[in-house]
């Protein structure tokens, strides 16, 4: 055979083969090696807001929304066996039961289960309730410091609510009411002042409810020594619910993480919690 021969061989051989497999229907087997270990994640559809969840208590009461933080593919901090969304979902649960015991107050978690949802639709379900506060509840990690111990609470610094006061106006686009100001029709430069001035407001009543905690946990809950901080953290911008994000303790503290995940630590915590809102609304009728 010659080599013009050989060589149309080579060619033809592999498109007669491959046209076989085509007219046949075949299908040629592709390695499955690494399938199995692709994370798959249901998104939301883009813009489709956050379903609402229950809200529990008589009608006309002031509403706290509790937001266990983290969930779903998200476990946030871990140590000790532990994982932060499992340990913050007990005692968001612990804190609503409480407060539906007690009826002083509405309540609704912004989860109750294992999901996940981002920071801007935890915020919008406060909203969008009309919340009149809403308290994030964490739990931190220290790394290999096992000695860090102790509870903490954050509210918005100034400069982040100076910066998100601007975003929130230009993302309404003026046409909301914020505190039951109509700021539809100002322009760019006085609906930025109206929300800042909201947020200064709102800041205020978010630092005398960390106060609160602080005072009414005092002896039953472990502080860390610098237990009140303020830092640029997106659960905490909206403009006109005030917002705290609690940080329960730290799960890389064995000692600590057993206490925040068993009921006895969680009953302690939500009598001291609920014992702060019912003393901060309180303050707001009085006031």
């Amino acid at each position: 055979m010659s080599i013009r021969a050989h060589l149309m061989l080579l060619v033809l051989l592999p498109l007669a083969l491959v046209a076989i497999l085509v007219v046949t229907a075949q299908r040629i087997p592709v390695p499955t090696l690494g399938r199995a270990y692709v994370v798959r994640v249901t998104l939301p559809e883009a813009d489709a807001p956050a379903s609402l969840p229950q809200v529990a208590g008589r009608a006309g009461l002031p509403l706290v929304v509790i937001d266990a933080g983290h969930g779903g593919h998200d476990p946030g901090a871990s140590g000790q066996g532990y994982r932060e969304k499992a340990i913050v979902l007990g005692l968001a649960r612990a804190l609503r039961d409480e407060l539906e015991r007690d009826g002083k107050v509405r309540v609704a978690l912004t989860r109750d289960d294992d999901r996940y949802l981002v920071h801007a639709e935890r915020v919008d379900i406060a909203r969008r309730l009309n919340a009149d506060l809403f308290l994030s509840i964490h739990a931190d990690s220290a790394g290999d410091a096992a000695q860090v111990t102790g509870a903490s609470t954050y509210t918005l610094s100034n400069k982040a609510s100076s910066e998100a006061a601007a975003r929130f106006a230009e993302r309404e686009n003026a046409s909301d009411r914020l505190n039951g100001i109509d700021i539809g029709g100002q322009s760019d430069v006085v609906s930025t002042i109206l929300v800042e001035l909201s947020q200064r407001h709102t800041q205020e009543q978010s630092a005398e409810f960390a106060r609160l905690i602080r005072r009414e946990g005092e002896g039953t809950i472990r502080f860390h020594p610098q237990a009140e901080r303020s830092a640029a953290l997106k659960v905490l911008r909206a403009p006109d619910v005030p917002s705290v994000l609690f940080e329960s303790g730290y799960i890389t503290n064995e000692a600590e993480a057993q206490r925040l995940a068993s009921p006895e630590g969680r009953a302690r915590f939500a009598k001291v919690m609920a014992r702060a809102i019912r003393i901060y609304f309180a303050r707001r009728q009085e006031g």
